[in-house]
């Protein structure tokens, strides 16, 4: 676990980029806690408040919605990543989506109590939170415009060139639903590009 601490901590340094503010960092450690979810475990189920924000040590998140009795997933969180069904974290309302492990996941979380006291008391971890909003912001807009702009097979060429973990690491019908597209297209994309 002390090796581990460290893959946390040094993901934080990372993010915060502030000499003068890494002080700070030990009292952001002292309040998050290890957790691991098995493969298939949820995290946050669709009607209930998501319990936890937290950081990915290890393992795949996959956020869903169900529509018309079908699986649809909206965001595919890897390790080295924060995820959260923040809407519900932190408001304290039923979840829209349901966050699932793909994989066994070793996880970083930390309570809404917790939490806002951080972002409260804690320059560093609110720095920190601002920045991670702010790209996930950039992030979302870029999906959107992708979606209207970029064919399937363009969009599948993207995460190969930006994001080639998730091509390798995440089953294909996940990967297709995130693209918007069947898994029997997706196969037939990977195989005209491969």
């Amino acid at each position: 676990m002390e090796a581990s601490i460290h893959i946390f901590e040094n993901y934080l340094r990372r993010h915060i980029q502030d000499t003068q503010l890494e002080l700070d960092i030990p009292s952001i450690l002292e309040v998050f806690h290890f957790v691991t979810i098995p493969k298939n475990q949820f995290l946050v189920e669709e009607g209930n408040i998501c319990p936890y924000f937290c950081f990915i040590e290890s393992g795949i998140l996959q956020h869903s919605i169900t529509v018309e009795g079908e699986e649809k997933t909206t965001y595919l969180a890897l390790k080295n990543t924060a995820t959260s069904a923040l809407k519900s974290f932190k408001n304290r309302i039923p979840s829209r989506k349901n966050i699932k492990a793909i994989s066994d996941c070793s996880l970083w979380v930390i309570t809404f109590e917790h939490f806002n006291d951080l972002l409260k008391n804690n320059k560093a971890f609110y720095m920190y939170y601002y920045g991670l909003i702010e790209n996930q912001i950039f992030l979302i807009d870029d999906y959107r415009i992708d979606l209207l702009i970029r064919s399937p097979e363009e969009r599948y060429k993207k995460i190969l060139m930006n994001d080639p973990e998730l091509v390798q690491k995440v089953p294909l019908h996940y990967l297709a639903s995130f693209l918007g597209i069947s898994a029997r297209h997706m196969s037939r994309i990977r195989k005209n590009i491969i």
